[in-house]
């Protein structure tokens, strides 16, 4: 068996080789997490996060770094949301006990977690409506090696757009640079 397009083992070869992973339904992972991750292709998550149970989603932050992307015609993808909505909207909508907060959406999933792989000083954002739910994805960040002073809270989980909509933007420099390592650096006086 060959490696997906990103250079990925199969999924049997990854298992063999993290036994101590433990694979859950979603509505048993959902139970047991104290903080939920969807990582899933926009286009499912309102049916992933529906598995997981909106019981199972009720006062938890739910990070979300899914986005709304079409990738039917090949790359670049096309958007299914923008200008008046967001997936973000869209899921705090669909599950409003959820502390949704949406956050690295803007970076490859490997500057997500090692943000050192792109060099020098750059932005990573946060938006959501409930404000202990962002320090505790703050704080995931800083975990993460993004210092405080890198990330930048937008607001309310309607912010959510604006990073949503850098997509088109992102795929263009993609293509441009060849690679995806690399990030916004907001400057200001």
């Amino acid at each position: 068996t060959e490696p997906d397009a990103m250079g990925h083992p199969p999924y049997a070869e990854w298992q063999r080789a993290n036994q101590g992973v433990r694979l859950l339904p979603f509505p048993e992972a959902g139970a047991h997490g104290e903080l939920v991750l969807n990582a899933t292709a926009g286009v499912n998550s309102l049916a992933a996060l529906d598995a997981v149970g909106a019981a199972n989603l009720a006062g938890k932050v739910l990070l979300d770094l899914a986005l709304p992307l079409d990738l039917s015609q090949g790359m670049p993808p096309k958007l299914t949301l923008a200008n008046t909505d967001s997936l973000g909207e869209q899921i705090q909508r669909a599950f409003p006990d959820a502390r949704v907060v949406k956050t690295l959406n803007t970076v490859f999933f490997e500057v997500m977690i090692e943000p050192g792989r792109v060099p020098g000083r750059h932005n990573v954002f946060v938006a959501g409506e409930d404000a202990d739910a962002k320090e505790t994805v703050k704080g995931l960040l800083r975990e993460f090696g993004w210092p405080e002073d890198v990330i930048i809270d937008l607001g309310g989980i309607r912010t959510a757009r604006g990073t949503e909509m850098y997509m088109p933007l992102y795929f263009m420099l993609w293509e441009t640079l060849g690679t995806f390592d690399f990030n916004i650096s907001v400057t200001r006086t």
